[in-house]
């Protein structure tokens, strides 16, 4: 073991990367790429650059196995040692996202089938039918291989199997998936009858007699039974599930004491139920890239960097993927500018994570992604990108402190991965009532407003929060309602935004009709939905909502124990209750029967957060990002302030400031930079800028 290898195992807290004591530092590296002596100066550049942690052999299938059976590691046995002797630890891919072409010539029936019917080939990325039998035996033999091979190398510090479950195909509807989705279906509702009550086949005629009749929903004359579709996602979730597990299992067999992990897209790829998933992994990561058309997307950057930590229940997580600069798949691909590259990473390691990792390290010369951006792009080590990646490098060494430390929120938003399934199926009241709008409006406002959330699974414990929030529950189980209602008369507060808790799981409205899972802790029932015509709106009526602003939808509330907080002036419901607050038990529940966006979303949760007891903090221009960490023993906070403006701002903060300049005792962040503080809880503070 190397010198720099045993400070770092010293330093590990339980339960992250064996060997690892600093913040994790790197990328995606592919030297199959490259010629091997392009190897020797990626490893120098990689050092220059701070990089500690690099991921492997993630596409290295068809040169690992370049043929079925037959295996070539001496190649990558010079790479481990190579990055070993440099002091680089190895996140090491298992290749089973690339399947090599000699499998797809000799498992024709693996490949993958759309719902419309086309078999799709190979010469892209992407998986195979994640049913096939002949697909799982190769992936475990590849699997044990390099399991049996490097399991227990002292390079060794992380596995990772496969790249993006779900992405770019998750669903497939070949026979070896129709055979699999009747034994899951049998599993889920016990018999045809189960089967026929849950998918309410009484309607258009499609009650089924005989398991063999029971097929995938593929595409069909009109709308597919709703039902049927709900649970085809639920099985591909879960047959996704099923591949990984069987690698983790190897590999846990094989390597003990090395964690496995596989990169989700947590807020991109939502074909995975990753509340199920995030209990199989040993360490949460994750994959986030900028969607380049949305003005404000480094709060959506936040939002999926919120989800992630939540998946690894509060947890150090791993961001396994972003971009340094532009990426090469969408309509257009924005270069970041000077800092935001850090700002992006400032973000996700300020909302728990303690590893940041790019893709890739080198730009790739051919292939489908050449003109995405790397750590070392094609102008080299004199590029603007490759001078802020070292900078990089630096600040997360200087901040090392970080690391296993915990954001704590008082605020939940509800996530439901299954709910989001449900209400994207076809035929729902209006196109433009969205759940990823919903949520990204709400969670929009709490960035505004300093105040850090989780996101939850509405059966999850919610007593440690104040503030309960559902834009977007369309699909509520009797569990989640019962959570709901009992959180609420403990004395939480919730706020419930309209189209939620219409139905059960298996996608039907229940006996009670509209909203009737909430009526008790709403205090009111829904006895029409009321969607407006395309640029219609409405004006509210009612104390501080007087002269408010809402569209897209309506809905026309009996209130039965509510307080009616504001009213439609216009409208569909005209003169009826928008906006109720109900008192239930020792708590209160907020309902918007409309879509509230800007001043009169504000309100609303202003309303929400009186009863929480939650202050905002709206002292600081809208885009300041600011976000905690506590250490475990909760002696020490760090404060992470990113400014995304294009204004300089000072932020209140007392102690002595390490880089930057202090007026008055506070600190000077600059457009576009950002500042990391630590301060005793009882005592002052420290800052670092950057």
């Amino acid at each position: 073991m190397s010198e720099s290898t045993a400070v770092r195992t010293a330093g590990a807290p339980a339960g992250w990367l064996p060997g690892v004591g600093t913040i994790s530092y790197g990328g995606d590296y592919n030297p199959e790429q490259w010629p091997e002596e392009v190897w020797v100066e990626d490893v120098a550049l990689m050092r220059e650059a701070g990089v500690n942690l690099v991921s492997v052999g993630i596409f290295s299938w068809a040169r690992l196995e370049p043929t079925e059976g037959v295996f070539d590691f001496e190649w990558l046995d010079r790479l481990f040692d190579l990055l070993h002797s440099a002091g680089i630890r190895v996140d090491l891919g298992t290749p089973t996202a690339a399947p090599p072409a000699w499998f797809y010539a000799t498992y024709p029936d693996s490949r993958v089938v759309t719902r419309d019917g086309v078999v799709l080939g190979h010469g892209s990325r992407g998986m195979v039918s994640p049913s096939s039998p002949d697909y799982r035996r190769a992936c475990a033999r590849i699997t044990r291989a390099l399991g049996e091979r490097y399991g227990s190398h002292p390079a060794l510090a992380l596995w990772h199997v496969h790249n993006e479950y779900g992405a770019p195909v998750s669903d497939s509807y070949d026979e070896h998936s129709v055979r699999a989705f009747r034994t899951w279906l049998q599993e889920r509702h016990g018999s045809l009858d189960g089967l026929n009550a849950a998918w309410g086949t009484a309607f258009w005629g499609q009650t089924y007699r005989e398991w063999e009749h029971v097929g995938a929903p593929a595409t069909s004359a009109s709308v597919v039974n709703p039902a049927q579709r709900l649970d085809f996602a639920r099985f591909t979730s879960d047959a996704l599930l099923a591949c990984f597990t069987a690698e983790r299992d190897i590999l846990h067999e094989l390597s003990p004491g090395v964690p496995v992990t596989t990169n989700f897209m947590a807020t991109s790829c939502p074909s995975m139920d990753l509340w199920r998933w995030a209990r199989e992994v040993d360490i949460v990561s994750n994959d986030h890239y900028l969607t380049a058309a949305e003005v404000r997307n480094h709060v959506t950057l936040a939002l999926d960097a919120d989800l992630t930590r939540s998946l690894a229940g509060g947890k150090p997580w791993i961001l396994m993927e972003h971009s340094t600069s532009g990426v090469n798949w969408q309509p257009r691909n924005v270069a970041k500018r000077r800092g935001e590259m850090a700002r992006n990473a400032l973000s996700h390691l300020g909302r728990g994570a303690d590893g940041i990792l790019f893709f890739q390290w080198r730009a790739s010369r051919s292939g489908a992604e050449k003109f995405h951006s790397a750590m070392l792009p094609h102008a080299g080590t004199s590029s603007r990108v490759w001078k802020e990646v070292v900078e990089l490098g630096g600040t997360l060494a200087d901040l090392s402190e970080l690391r296993g430390s915990q954001v704590h929120a008082d605020v939940a938003i509800l996530w439901d991965w299954e709910s989001f399934w449900a209400q994207d199926l076809e035929w729902r009241p209006s196109v433009d009532h969205s759940h990823r709008e919903r949520i990204v409006a709400f969670y929009d406002q709490l960035w505004r407003d300093d105040v850090t959330a989780d996101l939850v699974h509405p059966e999850a414990d919610l007593s440690g929060y104040r503030l309960v929030l559902a834009p977007a529950s369309y699909l509520l189980t009797d569990a989640a309602a019962a959570n709901l209602t009992s959180y609420t008369a403990a004395g939480g507060t919730l706020a419930v935004s309209c189209f939620s808790g219409l139905v059960d799981e298996n996608d039907a409205v229940r006996a009670g009709g509209l909203v009737a899972a909430l009526h008790d802790v709403l205090g009111v029932r829904v006895d029409e939905l009321l969607p407006l015509r395309e640029g219609d709106s409405m004006t509210l009526a009612g104390g501080r909502f007087e002269g408010a602003a809402a569209d897209v939808w309506a809905e026309d509330l009996v209130v039965t124990t509510a307080d009616v907080v504001a009213t439609y002036v216009d409208g569909p419901a005209e003169g009826e209750a928008a906006i109720t607050r109900n008192v239930h038990g020792e708590g209160a529940a907020w309902y918007t029967s409309t879509r509230l966006t800007g001043a009169s979303l504000t309100t609303f949760l202003d309303g929400a957060y009186a009863d929480a007891g939650i202050v905002p903090d709206r002292t600081l221009p809208d885009e300041v990002e600011v976000v905690r960490r506590r250490s475990v023993d909760g002696s020490t906070e760090f404060t992470v302030v990113l400014n995304h403006g294009t204004e300089d701002v000072v932020v209140p903060g007392a102690g002595q400031v390490l880089v930057g300049d202090e007026v008055d005792g506070e600190v000077f962040v600059r457009a576009g930079g950002f500042a990391v503080a630590r301060a005793d809880v009882a005592a002052g503070s420290v800052i670092t800028e950057a």
